[in-house]
């Protein structure tokens, strides 16, 4: 199975293909549409790594592919500004995952 990157920056798209990721770089939310139905359709893709930048701009879209399909699996990426998320986002996540203060 391959990873495939959609970004929505050029600097992680490079970054990714030195790695030997292919991928795109899209701006609005009908090229994001247009990718996401490409990639759903390529049953060699198992992993597709998304910007965190779509994550919070087009949720639906993202959501949508999470809840009804089993692959390939979504994984958002801080870009090359870093993360939006809060230095101890995984504890935090982990704190509510079980209940526990860690």
């Amino acid at each position: 199975m391959k990873m495939y990157l959609i970004s929505d920056n050029i600097d992680t798209l490079t970054g990714m293909r030195l790695a030997g990721v292919e991928g795109v770089v899209v701006h609005e939310k009908a090229e994001l549409q247009r990718e996401l139905d490409k990639v759903m359709a390529d049953k060699s893709i198992g992993i597709v790594l998304l910007t965190e930048k779509f994550g919070r701009e087009f949720p639906d879209l993202v959501n949508e592919i999470r809840l009804n399909h089993r692959q390939p699996l979504l994984i958002e990426i801080p870009d090359r500004h870093g993360t939006g998320r809060k230095p101890d986002f995984i504890t935090s996540y982990v704190n509510e995952a079980i209940g526990l203060k860690l």
